[in-house]
């Protein structure tokens, strides 16, 4: 308890120092920030830390940061995690909570005193933990971090137009972030954005086909499928001309033939 105590003591010097050196170059959430400036110092001690939240809140990158050159391998990789704890003094170990044997695990890094960063979607409970881990760090969704989301926005729509070839990144507005996976379902929704901005319709026609190719086979598939290209041309008739008239008139449809169109597929809207 003491030498976490002392640790704790200097992980808030370290941060209290950092804040006023690098507070300029901040471009990120308080918590997050935190987060980085306690890698930064766990990179220059020789102790063990456990990092925890959801998936792709940034844990891997963040072990990875400070143990650069460490192995990295998964709980589920049981038996080739074993022998690499036989043949390193520095690992990094992902999902600590989905081990078949964690406390073989904990027995070994003890044993051979290896640097271990770990990381867990959840702080469970476990009598060893406390003795391996002098550091648990906690990092927050992206929820609960909105200052990140638009950072990382920006960094993924660079990444898509390097992805693709592109010599300027475009602009992608009106975008409600997916963050039900955190940064993986951001990233996925920026890039398939980004990409319905560059494609052609001939491009879009090959990606409804190949889906389709999957899904057909059952009786009466076109009024099944019928909704794949309704309910995207009425949702941007609607945000284009403001009102179901204006716009029953530019499909020429008839305006109830238009509202049972909506209240058939109002899973949608």
């Amino acid at each position: 308890m003491a030498f976490q105590q002392k640790i704790n003591k200097m992980i808030v010097v370290a941060l209290v120092v950092a804040r006023v050196v690098d507070a300029k170059n901040i471009a990120a959430s308080a918590s997050w920030a935190q987060a980085f400036k306690t890698a930064t110092l766990l990179k220059t001690l020789s102790v063990n830390a456990l990092i925890i939240g959801e998936e792709g809140v940034g844990k891997k990158s963040l072990a990875s940061y400070i143990l650069p050159d460490a192995t990295i391998l998964d709980t589920s990789n049981y038996e080739e995690l074993l022998l690499a704890l036989e043949s390193n003094n520095s690992i990094i170990i992902t999902n600590l909570e989905n081990s078949p044997n964690i406390k073989k695990i904990f027995e070994l890094i003890m044993l051979k005193n290896i640097r271990v960063v770990a990381t867990a979607s959840n702080l469970y409970k476990n009598e060893i933990v406390d003795k391996v881990f002098s550091i648990k760090l906690d990092i927050p969704s992206l929820k609960e971090r909105p200052e990140d989301v638009d950072i990382l926005i920006d960094k993924y729509i660079n990444e898509a137009a390097s992805l693709f070839g592109q010599s300027e990144t475009l602009k992608i507005s009106n975008i409600n972030p997916d963050l039900s996976r955190n940064s993986y379902s951001l990233k996925k929704q920026v890039v398939i954005h980004y990409l319905l901005q560059n494609i052609d319709e001939r491009e879009l026609m090959d990606i409804i086909e190949k889906y389709l190719f999957e899904k057909l086979g059952s009786n009466n598939d076109y009024k099944n499928f019928l909704h794949i290209y309704e309910v995207p041309l009425i949702k941007a008739g609607l945000h284009k001309f403001k009102s179901q008239l204006q716009l029953s008139d530019k499909l020429g449809l008839n305006r109830n033939t238009l509202r049972k169109k909506i209240s058939e597929n109002s899973k949608y809207f």
